[in-house]
């Protein structure tokens, strides 16, 4: 009973973070780890990927209702996704990810120093694409992150965060809001791929979506009252903190 109150209310603290910046899998993931020792990893994962679709896709609701996503990017990128998920999935099967666990830090590090550097980095909600290049553009980033996510996965909304910032001109709010459609691609291919494989754990997974749902009702409303720069601050201290998490993840395997 404990740990069901334990991962309850992770699934609650990722669904809130998620909602805003993404990376909400640096709290629920090591938790279900850590209450289920003995399980196999890719059961953990999959019912992960259970729990958090739901919060993804209440958050992304959510955003739509109040904020003006820019679906000429969300779609595309949401279908590209959607596949090369599939894609990064299979590939992880065959190759190590551990290439990954040692630049993922590295790369991290780059990106806090560009958001840090810039003051006004996502601070105006300034489109810098429109019609053919910008679609082409999202199918490139959605292609990328969908294989990342299905590959590997840590900080996948907080990848797509920056770079629908960077790429395409977001304000930071925008840019979580539109992270909330593609990452909902991504968790359902990763759900439909593990489910295909047996490894849910469907009671517990329902559970903690409820969890996640609360949290990210709570998590998108703080966004859209505080504005882009609530949301780039908390982006900046995930991006830390999965800077330390993966450098020491790293370390370790050294």
């Amino acid at each position: 009973m404990v740990d069901f109150w334990v991962l309850g209310i992770a699934a609650f603290g990722a669904g809130l973070v998620d909602a805003v910046v993404g990376g909400g899998g640096l709290i629920q993931l090591p938790t279900m780890f850590t209450v289920f020792p003995n399980m196999a990893p890719a059961t953990l994962i999959g019912t992960n990927k259970l729990a958090s679709i739901f919060g993804t896709s209440v958050a992304a609701v959510s955003y739509a209702r109040r904020v003006a996503i820019a679906w000429s990017v969300a779609t595309p990128a949401a279908m590209a996704a959607l596949v090369f998920a599939f894609f990064g999935a299979y590939t992880v099967t065959h190759v190590s990810a551990d290439f990954m666990r040692t630049a993922l830090p590295v790369v991290l590090v780059l990106v806090a120093i560009y958001t840090f550097a810039k003051k006004d980095f996502g601070s105006v909600h300034a489109p810098i694409h429109s019609g053919a290049k910008e679609q082409s553009l999202a199918l490139v980033v959605g292609a990328a992150i969908g294989f990342y996510d299905g590959f590997f996965g840590p900080g996948t909304g907080s990848f797509l965060v920056f770079l629908f910032v960077r790429v395409f001109g977001f304000d930071f709010l925008g840019a979580s809001a539109v992270a909330k459609v593609v990452n909902v691609a991504c968790n359902f291919a990763g759900l439909v791929w593990f489910g295909y494989a047996g490894h849910l754990i469907w009671q517990l997974g329902l559970t903690m979506a409820v969890c996640q749902i609360a949290g990210s009702l709570i998590g998108s409303r703080m966004a859209m009252k505080h504005g882009s720069g609530f949301v780039r601050k908390l982006f900046l201290v995930v991006v830390s903190v999965l800077i330390v998490k993966t450098g020491y993840d790293a370390w370790l395997r050294w």
